[in-house]
């Protein structure tokens, strides 16, 4: 790949003909239309915090240098930013007034209203720019290299730019899409943010099982994205139709695998609804994230619930009065093992062999309470399971 090394063009040069894209959408220029600073393969704009923005503008008033810009040649005089987008975005969005700094007294100042000097200090400031030329891999591997230092791009920013063509181009249009107005729907279900393209790894993952890669590249140049919008679109309406209640634990559970699993099962709605509330209210119940597939799954796997189990102090308590019992009768002290005719029918185990136990079964409405509570040698205990 070959670079070559600019030093003359200027904020006032890379920031004219900036046009900002409210939609997030690929169409980011600069250098009068010769530079499109957001190509398909770029991640969205993250520095619209208040904060990233701010600090490259003053970074340039103070005249600290902004770092290595890289420019990709993609024909004669035509350009795309390959590392740099955040700083030259912040800077055109800073010139066009989409955001102000604050002064020394604390007071917002919007480039229109700054002092012409300080203008001038802006637009005259040169920076360092590398152009590159090469072949289509060896720019995106050159820019995936680049991108290690700052905030790195996440996987699914990889992807699009291991991936660039039409199908990211759409595919962020719908799921990359801060303006989506179905977003808010969306977010009760995904966990993350769309500018990170998080809702639309999700998406992927859901339509791919999990393959997301091999599904990018099979789809790499299709014109539409169908199959992954209403796949989709089916999930989450599947997810809605089951339940009624939208509860914040639902939010980044593995929707897609859960689809696939129970979507074919029937539900009564209204019954789930119920027995959420139910296992919500329940204070043995220590991880509502797996209330739903517990659900989904006919209730079998407490696992999934991490009910909460016999703390130290009853289990010394129960092992203590059940072995004094059985010492006395002259049987073992696991109340299994007594009713047997083999040789640990008189058994007394040790407490470390030994597990505490529902005597009637959690899932059955039995109470973590040292009344309900017994001390079963661990062979015995795991085979009674929910009996």
């Amino acid at each position: 790949m070959k670079t070559t090394l600019l030093t003359e063009i200027t904020v006032r040069e890379i920031c004219d003909g900036f046009v900002y894209n409210e939609f997030e959408g690929k169409g980011l220029f600069g250098l009068g239309g010769r530079l499109t600073i957001q190509p398909e393969y770029q991640r969205n704009y993250i520095y619209a915090d208040g904060k990233k923005d701010v600090a490259v503008i003053e970074s340039v008033l103070k005249g600290y240098p902004l770092g290595l810009i890289y420019f990709n040649k993609v024909a004669e005089n035509r350009f795309e930013v390959l590392d740099g987008q955040q700083r030259i975005t912040s800077l055109g969005r800073y010139l066009t007034g989409k955001f102000a700094i604050k002064d020394d007294n604390d007071i917002p100042q919007y480039f229109s209203g700054l002092a012409e000097d300080l203008q001038q200090k802006i637009l005259d400031t040169k920076l360092l720019i590398y152009e590159c030329e090469g072949t289509e891999s060896e720019i995106k591997e050159w820019f995936k290299t680049i991108n290690i230092a700052g905030i790195p791009l996440n996987e699914q920013e990889l992807r699009n730019a291991i991936f660039s063509g039409p199908f990211v181009t759409r595919c962020k249009e719908v799921f990359s899409n801060s303006n989506n107005a179905n977003i808010q729907k969306w977010s009760a279900y995904i966990s993350g943010t769309v500018n990170r393209q998080d809702y639309l790894a999700c998406a992927l993952d859901w339509v791919s099982k999990g393959h997301i890669e091999h599904y990018m590249s099979q789809h790499r140049y299709d014109t539409t994205i169908d199959e992954v919008t209403r796949y989709f679109n089916t999930v989450i309406d599947w997810i809605s139709s089951v339940f009624l209640d939208v509860e914040s634990e639902m939010r980044g559970l593995e929707w897609g695998r859960l689809y696939e699993t129970y979507h074919t099962a029937p539900y009564n709605a209204a019954a789930i609804s119920q027995r959420v509330q139910e296992l919500y209210a329940d204070p043995y119940v220590k991880n509502r994230k797996g209330i739903f597939e517990y659900l989904l799954g006919g209730e079998v796997q407490t696992s999934l619930l991490l009910v909460r189990v016999f703390d130290e102090a009853t289990k010394k308590s129960v092992y203590k009065q059940q072995t004094l019992q059985a010492e006395q009768e002259g049987i073992s002290n696991c109340p299994l093992c007594a009713l047997g005719h083999e040789a640990n029918r008189t058994k007394i185990w040790k407490i470390g062999d030994m597990d505490a136990d529902h005597v009637t079964a959690w899932s059955k409405g039995g109470a973590t309470d040292i009344h309900n509570c017994q001390m079963l040698c661990k062979s015995h205990n795991r085979a009674k399971g929910n009996k």
